[in-house]
């Protein structure tokens, strides 16, 4: 393998800089060339390729985002943008490819390395940290982190006034940066999408700590389909505890930026040299991952079909916590 390539594709998330940085110095550490593909799939598409050294990332690690953009791309879901896509990797002499991303990203990937047969390696790249087959996904410890420190911030005004606030994060088919914030932030409730909650259980946890002369509460609310889930729910709830002011604070894309966490830059830096070194090994259609701090290659279709769900731990936890 004398060339590979890289692209970033999907939602953006803390630590995608590192881990681009990763894969390049990786390659030329092991004397291969690598290109940087900007704007993920749409990018292969148009031939936007860059050749990229030791310097093309210099200082970049440290920054949310990434250098090499992210695009949403309708052609590559055809036969035509697809082979449009094989043409301008082999005009390269690309050998291989690191994906990084997540479901849709894998998704695409999985489908264009069985249909030309380019090795392929995905790298998770979601702060949903919902990928299956690595215990934590590249951005999610930063995106918790962004969460707990607004947490923080409107609990100060919680506490002076006396309210109640629903705080949405994100998370549409994933509670994990939810449970996590509400645990490390002390909310008194919190509403995951893998389990049943309706306003009324709302109601009744934030009356018996009103009973335990609780002065103030926070909810943490996973989003769902649609952001302004939290909305709803705080109107269900106001109709039925009168005696407290209510407030919904979304916190929305803010989760997605800002200066990746030492714990992110770390990852993104080691499933980079993994993938790497995992296509060099002779490894394709598989998922670089770190479970129990080691080092596994998933294949890709299980990283998309198979569900990572919640560490029951964390539930206990926040059940027994939050009296």
């Amino acid at each position: 393998m004398k060339k590979i390539a890289v692209f970033t594709s999907g939602g953006d998330a803390p630590g995608m800089n590192a881990c681009i940085r990763a894969v390049v110095r990786g390659a030329i550490y092991y004397e291969t060339e690598v290109y940087g593909i900007y704007r993920g799939f749409q990018g292969m598409i148009e031939g936007d390729f860059v050749k990229m050294e030791s310097h093309s990332v210099s200082n970049i690690l440290q920054h949310g985002g990434t250098i090499l953009k992210s695009a949403r791309s309708m052609d590559f879901k055809t036969k035509a943008g697809r082979k449009l896509a094989y043409n301008n990797l082999k005009s390269k002499g690309i050998d291989g490819i690191v994906a990084i991303g997540g479901d849709g990203t894998f998704t695409g990937a999985t489908l264009f390395f069985k249909e030309y047969g380019i090795p392929v390696i995905g790298v998770p790249g979601t702060i949903d940290n919902d990928i299956f087959g690595t215990d934590k996904t590249i951005g999610f410890d930063t995106a918790v982190n962004t969460t707990l420190d607004a947490i923080d911030k409107i609990r100060d005004t919680a506490d002076s006034h006396g309210r109640i606030f629903f705080i949405e994060v994100m998370g549409r088919d994933s509670g994990y940066i939810a449970i996590q914030s509400a645990i490390g932030g002390g909310a008194e409730s919190v509403i995951l999408p893998e389990k049943d909650a309706t306003a009324q259980d709302v109601v009744q946890h934030l009356k018996d700590g009103i009973r335990r002369e609780k002065s103030f509460s926070i909810v943490v609310v996973a989003e769902k389909d649609d952001p302004g889930y939290a909305v709803e729910l705080a109107n269900a709830v106001k109709e039925n505890i009168e005696s407290k002011d209510i407030r919904v604070t979304i916190l929305g894309h803010i989760q997605r930026g800002g200066t990746p966490t030492s714990t992110d830059r770390t990852l993104a830096s080691r499933l980079g040299l993994g993938a790497v070194e995992g296509l060099l090994d002779g490894k394709k259609d598989v998922m670089a991952g770190v479970i129990n701090d080691k080092m596994v290659y998933t294949p890709l279709k299980d990283a998309i079909s198979k569900t990572k769900p919640l560490n029951p731990d964390l539930i206990r936890a926040m059940k027994i916590l939050s009296i």
